[in-house]
């Protein structure tokens, strides 16, 4: 089967492809030559368009900003149940992608069952299974062979996953550069210190590197999207933006473009904690260096003093780093770097990176982003609050705090002015007197 990028240069268009142009407000024209010039990827796996529920998103230059949602089970908690219901919530609020990061005894099982169960994108990290694997036959990762990657990385395909965090970045050359640069914090990708430890174990070149044309196959024969992950992102604000961190961008752009030249699509992961003033600086190497591949960030985070707050650190982040031309948020929930979320933190992560990605939006002139704004301030100015309650990013949210304060259950104001209401005054007495 052909990929949707070798069917656009035949001029043949997919449904994906329209549905994507109908939902981003844009001419497939537009699309299709984004595909081409590899500045827009769809991940939409061959299986899983297959599902008649599959809703492609398009990610990348002049399309909305989307948002993701990290999912799976840990070795202290694996409850695939809980998995469900995460996704569940993370649906229902509006996630434009899931990512299966599982590290549980049973990844296939839970894997399976949140493709058969999404009709956004999926995501995995195949490292993690094959490490798991390997430790349970080998006792060891640096045991692992390339070819046992290799299986794990096309199972992972052939059960229908839209894109993989693979880390071709993490080199001989990088881990190199990375003992000289003397970091804080040295690697704090879980998949690129497994990258690492397998290197330095064997001695040898990363096999995702070294046999990335090996990789591009895969991913073309079923139509997965690479999404080159960033071992060397910085884990704190002190070691952002330096040579480690340059280095494997620049290895990344290259792989870049070999995808491309492969018809297979590609968009690259980014940094981790970065501070204020250089968000927009690692937006606008990322892009020049990568030749405008869409850009994946997890965050930014733009403080490291905020356990139990990330979600905020993150948001913050992610709207400059949006702004400045990110096209796919991974949302950060409140207990990161201190848990395994739950439910509730998938709700109030997700809504923080839709909030940030929204406001970027707006400023980046995305076709029809203000207009969601512009209807919500109809709504406050005719006190219809219904209809505020319809449109907000959150309707639960909004509608518990109105109906939990409001002074009288029909009253038109709320209970911060009551009569006093600006709007209600001006509506009343200038307005009608004109």
């Amino acid at each position: 089967m052909a990929t949707i990028v070798e069917l656009v240069k035949k001029g043949d268009i997919p449904i994906e492809v329209k549905k994507v142009a109908e939902d981003e407000k844009r001419d497939v024209d537009y699309i299709v030559q984004g595909l081409i010039d590899g500045t827009i990827v769809i991940p939409a796996n061959i299986y899983h368009r297959e599902d008649k529920n599959f809703i492609p998103k398009g990610i990348g230059k002049g399309l909305k900003t989307k948002v993701n949602v990290n999912l799976g089970t840990s070795a202290d908690i694996e409850d695939l149940q809980l998995e469900l219901e995460k996704l569940k919530v993370a649906l229902k609020y509006g996630t434009d992608a899931v990512m299966d990061l599982s590290t549980g005894k049973d990844i296939e099982t839970t894997r399976k069952v949140i493709v058969a169960n999404s009709p956004v994108m999926v995501g995995t990290v195949p490292i993690y299974e094959a490490v798991v694997e390997a430790v349970e036959k080998h006792e060891f990762i640096g045991k692992m062979t390339p070819d046992e990657l290799f299986d794990v990385i096309e199972r992972h395909c052939k059960d229908g996953v839209d894109f993989i965090t693979v880390h071709c970045g993490v080199t001989l050359s990088s881990l190199e550069r990375l003992q000289k640069e003397g970091r804080i914090m040295n690697i704090v990708s879980r998949g690129g210190s497994l990258i690492a430890e397998w290197m330095v174990y064997n001695e040898k070149e990363n096999p995702l590197y070294e046999q990335y044309d090996r990789l591009l196959e895969i991913a073309k024969k079923y139509d997965v999207t690479l999404s080159l992950g960033d071992g060397m992102r910085p884990g704190c604000l002190a070691d952002a933006t330096d040579r480690c961190q340059i280095e494997e961008l620049i290895t990344l752009g290259e792989l870049v473009d070999r995808a491309r030249k492969a018809d297979v699509q590609v968009m690259v992961e980014g940094p981790g904690h970065v501070p204020l003033n250089q968000v927009e600086a690692n937006i606008i190497l990322q892009k020049r260096l990568c030749h405008e591949a869409p850009f994946y960030v997890l965050g930014p985070i733009v403080t490291d003093i905020a356990p139990g707050y990330d979600h905020i650190t993150a948001a913050i982040g992610g709207a400059i780093a949006a702004k400045a031309g990110a096209d796919f948020l991974c949302y950060v929930t409140p207990a990161e770097h201190l848990a395994l979320p739950d439910v509730n933190d998938v709700r109030e992560g997700l809504i923080a990176s839709k909030i940030a990605g929204h406001a970027a939006d707006i400023v980046k002139g995305v076709p029809g982003a203000i207009d969601w704004d512009v209807a919500m301030a109809k709504a406050r100015d005719e006190l219809d609050w219904e209809k505020q309650f319809e449109l907000a990013i959150d309707p639960d949210k909004a509608r518990e705090y109105r109906e939990k304060r409001a002074p009288k259950k029909d009253e038109e104001t709320c209970s911060m002015c009551g009569n006093l209401c600006a709007v209600k005054t001006f509506n009343e007495r200038v307005k009608k007197s004109k």
